[in-house]
């Protein structure tokens, strides 16, 4: 039976953070995970570039049951010290919207930095390994059987991933070891994921696939995102949906503004002054693409001049403009989620470690635990400071 000081069952973006960070203290780190290759769900992100962490991260991008908790981590190791690594490895990388960064080149850069930077650091990677059991001996040791050999550990670190992806190999293991040692689990269900239709609705938008317009997404607690919406064959997607999808429950509208940053009133108002004869039409087709008007509002209607319009007409049309409100059939679940909202109760951990309170080396770090970011970097980031500070702990 083979001791290590520290344990880690998962090679993705946590798990090999804290490798190398407990490496680097001079502890004996071992990482087991069943995967052919580490940082799987890296090496897809960002469509092959990973979007790595945002320029500005901030705790209110987070979405967790204790919203104070991912104060200290976040604080110790912030986006500046990611970006920092990024840079003494060479990787190139660029800014989009809202402070997103990305490979130049590709995403392997970012796993390739993390695998040397464990190497560097003397943590082992031993990959296609099942976990049959795992258990606690008398010394308070954690005992680990697996179909190649038997370990034991005095810490030992789930970086097992969420339930998001299954075709990358994501799966339960972690919340099973989390219920094993009496921690609490809350309801798990799909992040950072794209709506689909009703069958009713799937006839009259599905010739939309395609098309993407700027918007404001507003969910029914308040919360409010200003990026693109993306119709899809299947319902929609786009960075405004993925967004509102982590505040949505089933059940719910959301409210769509189809002319972000205009005055629908204003703007109809204007084209009556100025070009009282157009057609609805017309007029909806310099704002939004003709096939979207055309989806949107009744043949009759927009076949009238502008002028032939009444009050109560005009009015509901500024009301579908700025708040179009629509009831979706639901989400296309874990197989496209980004992320696993809910998790291993953050209320059981340490903010500062990542350290069960009731279980002595056992810690939780990255996407098992209750702590989901936005679209955009922020679960990266997570990764990165949850696995420093239980690397520097463990």
């Amino acid at each position: 039976m083979k001791h290590h000081d520290v344990i880690i069952i998962g090679a993705g973006a946590a798990g090999l953070m804290c490798a190398a960070t407990a490496g680097y203290r001079g502890r004996d780190v071992l990482v087991l995970d069943n995967a052919k290759q580490a940082g799987r769900k890296i090496l897809i992100s960002g469509g092959g570039r990973c979007n790595f962490t945002n320029q500005k991260v901030e705790p209110n991008n987070f979405i967790c049951s204790n919203a104070h908790f991912v104060k200290s981590a976040l604080a110790r190791y912030r986006s500046s010290d990611f970006i920092d690594l990024v840079e003494r490895h060479g990787i190139e990388y660029h800014e989009r919207d809202h402070g997103q960064l990305f490979c130049n080149d590709s995403a392997k850069e970012i796993v390739t930095m993390l695998l040397t930077e464990c190497e560097w650091a003397g943590a082992q990677i031993k990959l296609r390994t099942e976990i049959s059991e795992i258990s606690q001996n008398e010394q308070g040791q954690f005992v680990l059987v697996t179909d190649k050999e038997h370990y034991t550990c005095d810490s030992l670190v789930m970086a097992t991933g969420g339930l998001s992806m299954p075709k990358l190999g994501a799966s339960p293991y972690g919340y099973h070891i989390a219920q094993q040692f009496g921690l609490k689990l809350l309801p798990t269900h799909a992040g950072l994921v794209p709506f689909t239709w009703h069958s009713e609705q799937k006839q009259k938008f599905e010739p939309l696939s395609g098309i993407a317009v700027p918007s404001t997404i507003t969910s029914k607690d308040g919360t409010q995102f200003s990026e693109a919406l993306l119709f899809t064959h299947r319902g929609l997607s786009g960075p405004a949906i993925l967004q509102i999808s982590n505040f949505w429950k089933a059940g719910e509208t959301i409210s769509i503004n189809l002319l972000p940053g205009v005055d629908a009133r204003a703007a109809i108002e204007l084209v009556l002054a100025n070009h009282p004869k157009q057609s609805l039409r017309n007029t909806l087709s310099h704002w939004l693409p003709k096939r979207l008007v055309e989806a949107l509002f009744d043949e009759s209607l927009l076949n009238k001049a502008m002028n032939q319009l009444v009050h109560s007409e005009l009015e509901l049309l500024a009301i579908d403009l700025e708040s179009w409100e629509i009831l979706m059939n639901g989400t296309e679940g874990y197989r496209t989620a980004e992320v696993t909202l809910g998790g291993v109760d953050t209320d059981e951990l340490s903010s500062k470690t990542m350290e069960a309170k009731s279980v002595s080396g056992l810690y939780f770090i990255g996407e098992v635990m209750d702590v989901s970011g936005w679209l955009g970097g922020f679960n990266f980031q997570w990764a990165w400071s949850s696995g420093v500070a239980a690397g520097q702990a463990v």
